[in-house]
């Protein structure tokens, strides 16, 4: 950011100082991050320091280890940027920030904590773990006293579709033993930082703090103690992270620190959505622009990251909670819509810091190549790099809610879609997921079909991929379909909430449906997390007939067939085709039923049906 920056070294110049003799001391509003950690293998930290004309004082550092290397001043003389290094030979401790000027000075305490042992080798979700998503505000009300908080402007109010319900951090935790026992091992909860909007908070995507999680939702600490309590029972937390936007009521927009801070210069221009731009080799560049540049809405006003400092300050902010809140991943919202050399250096940022952590991004779109050019490894035709682990996998999703549609659907665009897989460096590490809280329920999506229902379940469950789901699904929960319709998405989930008359935490006021799904999900989730040959295994796939479609997972000690038939009639198929992988096995043990399933000439599939069949090695 050449014309807006002027840096301005440690070594002001007295007559500098003397031009700000008449002004009172600064009181300092902010200082982010809070506080570091020693032994980070990136030594460099970025404070940025807001108060009243702190830019015009000269700061000074006397702590063993740490070094100012630099202040910066911007246009907005509330501001100052420092660099810091912190050596090796650096200690945990606090120490004095003293910024001199005016004939005053102004002291800021300052603290480097140790970190965990083992921190930066921390092990990131992989495929041997399935995710479990909630929206906090809807999930479970543990607290009903911070429903409304005091200075927050959205009260609670229940019936309010778009509102917000009263969910929270203490809710989450008190259900961790229903979500563990249903052998989900991942727990991705959406933003909990505060949204101080005054309608439509609850879903947290327009952060107003993203130091600070939201007072109605808990405290920083007790994020924390989320995170503590779900790892005693087997679960990692992925934090969710927007990079591309904020609020409207962000603290910063009462005072920008540069005139390019937002994109547009603080105008509301909207995004055209338009996905591919940024690698079509025949874009515009206004088309390119537009899609990272481009606000989603009026009150989401969206970062300009090619501004060195609002990098800097995105990625120091995704490594601080990493660190503060032991989490094992981030799930990172609208990813593409952020620009490219900024996710570059973020995700090489991240990695290098956490070598053995997974973040999965966020890109709608069901085209693969689309999905694939974010994943790291992929050779792009631009020569675009990256260093992103995984992605939401949207086109194999997709093609499968397609598949499973009661009138016209057909397996074929599935069996089509994984064939694909060549196209990402790591297919293995993509998130599939049946719903989320985006878009129809799963059970909607299936024309409220329990068989289709169940087929999807498996195919979750039993793809090379690393399963998510939306909490709900596994009641059963419907929506809208045929529009777009957020409240029908996220309906509160019975139970968390006192007075419920269905609680499906309990399983009070269930139907015997709902209770068979609740339990195939939990059998497959168990059956799953000790099974290598789904975590790791090959796979192998024989394309769809008359709307049946079989694949396999294999290694060298056991083979699992899954035979769907999407039909509504019976199927009959002959296995002499599938010799290839069932030679030597007459027969095998369907998991979900326990019953013995013949293979020696032919498969008997039951209309909209699927087995998973347990056959040993090859």
């Amino acid at each position: 950011m050449k014309p807006s920056l002027i840096s301005l070294f440690v070594a002001l110049s007295l007559s500098h100082a003397a031009a700000f003799a008449a002004t009172p001391a600064p009181a300092i509003d902010h200082m982010e991050p809070p506080f570091w950690w020693t032994g980070m293998q990136h030594k460099g930290l970025q404070l940025m320091v807001h108060g009243k004309d702190i830019g015009g004082m000269l700061p000074t550092i006397d702590y063993p280890g740490v070094r100012l290397v630099s202040a910066t001043r911007v246009a907005n003389g509330n501001y100052l940027f420092l660099d810091l290094d912190i050596g090796a030979d650096a200690r945990p401790g606090q120490f004095e920030i003293v910024f001199t000027g005016a004939g005053r000075s102004e002291r800021h305490p300052y603290r480097l904590l140790a970190r965990e042992p083992g921190s930066a080798q921390r092990q990131g979700f992989t495929t041997s773990d399935a995710i479990y998503q909630i929206m906090p505000d809807r999930f479970a009300n543990g607290l009903p006293g911070n429903d409304s908080v005091a200075g927050l402007l959205e009260k609670a109010d229940r019936k309010n579709g778009g509102g917000r319900h009263g969910g929270d951090i203490q809710g989450a935790i008190d259900r961790l033993d229903y979500i563990a026992n249903l052998g989900f091992t991942q727990l991705w909860p959406t933003p909990l930082v505060e949204n101080n909007a005054p309608a439509y908070s609850y879903h947290g995507y327009g952060a107003t703090d993203l130091y600070k999680v939201d007072a109605r939702y808990g405290s920083n600490e007790d994020f924390v103690r989320l995170s503590d309590e779900a790892k005693k029972r087997g679960i990692g937390l992925i934090q969710d992270v927007v990079l591309s936007h904020i609020g409207i009521n962000h603290w910063w927009m009462k005072d920008v620190p540069t005139p390019d801070w937002i994109n547009f210069g603080g105008k509301f221009v909207p995004t055209r959505h338009h996905h591919v731009a940024v690698q079509d080799p025949y874009a515009s560049k206004a088309d390119s622009q537009n899609f990272t540049a481009g606000w989603f809405v009026d009150t989401m006003p969206d970062l300009n990251q090619t501004n060195p400092l609002v990098a800097n300050y995105l990625i120091q902010n995704n490594i601080w909670w990493i660190e503060y809140a032991k989490l094992s991943g981030l799930r990172i919202d609208t990813y593409g819509y952020s620009d490219g050399a900024f996710l570059t250096e973020y995700t090489r940022r991240l990695m290098a810091e956490y070598p053995n952590l997974n973040m999965v991004g966020e890109e709608w779109n069901n085209r693969p190549p689309v999905v694939a050019r974010w994943q790291r490894g992929k050779v792009n035709h631009d020569g675009y790099v990256s260093y992103l682990p995984s992605l939401m996998d949207f086109p194999l999703m997709q093609a499968m809610r397609n598949g499973l549609q009661k009138e016209g659907g057909s397996l074929n665009d599935v069996y089509e879609t994984l064939s694909l897989d060549y196209l990402y460096p790591e297919p293995q590490n993509l998130v599939l997921f049946g719903s989320n809280h985006d878009i129809a329920r799963m059970y909607s999506a299936v024309g409220e079909d329990f068989g289709r229902w169940r087929m999807n379940m498996v195919f979750l469950m039993t793809m090379p991929r690393i399963p998510q789901f939306y909490s709900g699904d596994e009641i059963l929960m419907t929506s809208t379909v045929k529009r777009r319709d957020d409240a029908s998405y996220r309906v509160d989930f019975p139970g968390g909430w006192a007075g419920d008359k269905v609680n499906a935490f309990t399983g009070a006021g269930l139907t015997n449906q709902q209770r068979a799904a609740q339990d195939l999900v939990r059998q497959l989730a168990t059956w799953r997390k000790n099974e290598p040959v789904i975590h790791s295994g090959r796979t192998m796939q024989f394309g769809p007939e008359d709307n049946t479609w079989v694949y396999f997972r294999y290694n060298d000690s056991k083979r699992i067939m899954v035979a769907m038939n999407n039909g509504d009639k019976a199927a009959t198929l002959d296995t002499a085709r599938f010799q290839e992988m069932l030679k030597g096995a007459a027969g095998g043990k369907d998991i979900l039923t326990g019953r013995q399933v013949e293979l020696a000439t032919q498969l008997k599939l039951a209309p909209k049906s699927v087995v998973v069949v347990e056959l040993p090695g090859a």
